[in-house]
């Protein structure tokens, strides 16, 4: 038994070593590839940042952030890092869209002021699920009209970025798409 044990220990330390000499994962690599999709013109589709909770309360307004889920301190620090990732990098930035929901707009407006648009294709559909497949065909259709110059920021909700990518990000995390013929394909992520 106690050299079951011990070998068990040796292969752990084996499997650690060889893991420490493999390139850098996927995701850093995916990272790298996102940035420079974006350098080029790509689509970034970021969830707002980081807002506790999850959905919106009872009677939720649009317009009325009072009674929204709303952006806390680190999210609005996470929001400021997103526009500094971008300047630090020279990402030219053609448009910001947002999702109609004050989290959404306020992430925009700390990462991008000045530039933030009201689209109501990336509005969340996560309170009305049977909304979801029109607005993911109506954001399709926004996505599909890119043609740059420079990058286009989508600020919306984890429930549209996952029905448009399958992916579920976290807040403040950007997927990055690139042309793949007429539509679109995930180059890489941009984690928060």
């Amino acid at each position: 038994m106690a050299i079951a044990a011990r070998s068990g220990t040796f292969a752990r330390a084996v499997l650690l070593l060889i893991a420490a000499a493999l390139p850098a994962p996927a995701s850093a690599q995916g990272e790298a590839r996102a940035w420079e999709v974006l350098a080029g013109g790509g689509v970034v589709l970021f969830r707002h940042a980081n807002a506790p909770g999850g959905g919106d309360p009872p009677g939720m307004r649009i317009g009325d952030c009072a009674t929204q889920r709303n952006l806390d301190a680190a999210g609005r620090d996470q929001a400021r890092r997103i526009g500094a990732a971008f300047a630090g990098r020279g990402i030219a930035v053609g448009a910001v869209l947002t999702s109609q929901w004050c989290r959404t707009r306020e992430t925009a407006a700390l990462a991008f002021p000045g530039r933030v648009s009201d689209e109501a294709a990336f509005n969340s559909f996560f309170g009305d699920r049977a909304a979801g497949p029109a607005r993911t065909t109506a954001a399709r259709a926004v996505l599909s009209r890119w043609s740059g110059p420079g990058a286009l920021v989508v600020v919306t909700h984890q429930v549209n970025i996952t029905a448009l990518t399958g992916i579920f990000p976290a807040s403040g995390e950007g997927i990055v798409l690139e042309r793949d013929g007429p539509g679109w394909r995930v180059a890489g992520r941009i984690r928060p």
